[in-house]
């Protein structure tokens, strides 16, 4: 059975990872574990350069396949090895990438493995460059990237940080996690049954000021919205995530940052305009202080004992107009009880004129709030239920999006 979570867009593809000459190389070890440790098929490709800061014993003990040096190798693999490397890729990551390396791709001189591969083959190209900033700057270099770029590969980084030579600049190799779910999010959109859709979620529990320091709020991690996008990102849609946390963002989602209702609720319709489904996982406040004290509030002040009057928060999902420039907008609600889980789940949904209502009992205490995991029953407007077990945060939000999936056909 493969390694990987079901869904994840690495799971059983084929990889080519080119490593070059860079200081950075040692990087490209994690990011080969964290391609294998996400089910992908992992073939190396080691430069000359790169031999001299990492052996390829390690990334053959990781892949378990051996990698390829040395194009004249007389005990080396029989034939045209490269065709073959690059006829199979569904995609090609050089990770690190040097300014040689750039050249050669960008004028297409294939003299060693990585650029004969890359330029042999039709899959996608990602690199993720490494070099000194200064080095990065180069007319020469920046012109090789602008003809790269125009040719269709995408760039991933380089980052801004401290450098080998101990300057602070751009030129840091981007980060293992993120190159890696930059891979994702880019086969995601090439294969997904979202390709093409627009996908909005909300997160987080939003919170509603009583002073400059104090507020109201929900219980809510944040981490249910984020999985759910994370999922949509991974089935090929464009996600944009409305939130309340600063968590962690996928590669390829954008965010829109809130704090209040009020604040979700503008976010909310503005890109819900050109959206094909709303998924409503944040932990939206029902009241909000009817005013919020322009500075903190004093006990000293004889304010104990004082009343907050409260009024009523929008109804974000119910608010949110149906008709969009892409048709019909598919919404999705969210119910967190802690009783009467289905009774209270049918008439959120019939009231909010959702598809789908998420229903799921927070005083489990395995799942639910600042958990990874959840246990949820999704009901549809047809009289439709469906009870999960226990699963990921992320394996819920793909059985959400297959349901999703197949009402947007």
């Amino acid at each position: 059975m493969l390694p990987g979570r079901p869904g994840d867009p690495l799971r059983g593809r084929n990889v080519v990872l080119g490593v070059t000459g860079s200081i950075a190389c040692y990087k490209a070890i994690e990011i080969t574990s964290r391609l294998v440790q996400a089910g992908a098929i992992v073939d190396v490709l080691l430069s000359k350069g790169a031999t001299e800061f990492v052996t390829p014993l390690a990334f053959k003990a990781i892949t378990q396949r051996n990698p390829y040096t040395d194009m004249f190798d007389p005990n080396g693999p029989e034939g045209e090895a490269h065709v073959e490397l690059a006829r199979r890729a569904d995609v090609i990551l050089i990770a690190p990438a040097t300014a040689t390396a750039l050249a050669r791709l960008s004028t297409g001189l294939s003299e060693d493995f990585v650029t004969l591969t890359a330029i042999a083959s039709v899959a996608p190209v990602l690199i993720a460059p490494a070099m000194d900033s200064q080095m990065w700057a180069h007319p020469a270099v920046q012109a090789n990237v602008a003809t790269l770029t125009a040719r269709g590969v995408q760039f991933i980084g380089p980052a801004e940080g401290r450098l080998a030579s101990g300057r602070i600049g751009a030129g840091r190799l981007v980060e293992p996690e993120r190159i890696v779910d930059e891979v994702r999010a880019h086969l995601g959109r090439t294969s997904g049954d979202l390709v093409g859709r627009t996908v909005v979620v909300t997160a987080g529990g939003t919170r509603e000021a009583i002073d400059p320091v104090r507020y109201i709020s929900n219980h809510s991690s944040g981490k249910m919205g984020y999985a759910v996008a994370e999922a949509a990102r991974d089935r090929g849609a464009e996600v944009v995530i409305v939130s309340t946390i600063a968590l962690p963002v996928p590669a390829g989602v954008r965010v829109v940052s809130v704090a209040s209702a009020v604040e979700m609720q503008k976010a909310v319709v503005a890109e819900c305009k050109n959206a094909d489904a709303l998924v409503m996982a944040a932990a939206v406040a029902d009241f909000r202080p009817a005013s919020a004290a322009d500075q903190k509030l004093k006990k000293s002040t004889g304010t104990a004992g004082t009343k907050i009057d409260l009024v009523e928060n929008p109804d974000i999902i119910g608010s949110t107009p149906t008709k969009t420039k892409r048709g019909t907008l598919m919404k999705i609600a969210f119910a967190a009880e802690t009783q009467n889980l289905i009774e209270n789940a049918v008439a959120k949904l019939k009231s909010k004129g959702a598809r789908l209502i998420v229903a799921n009992d927070v005083t489990a205490t395995d799942a639910g709030f600042g958990s990874d995991d959840n246990r949820v029953t999704i009901l549809d407007d047809a009289g439709g239920r469906g009870d999960l077990p226990l699963m990921t945060k992320y394996a819920v939000g793909h059985a959400i999006l297959d349901r999703v999936a197949g009402l947007l056909k």
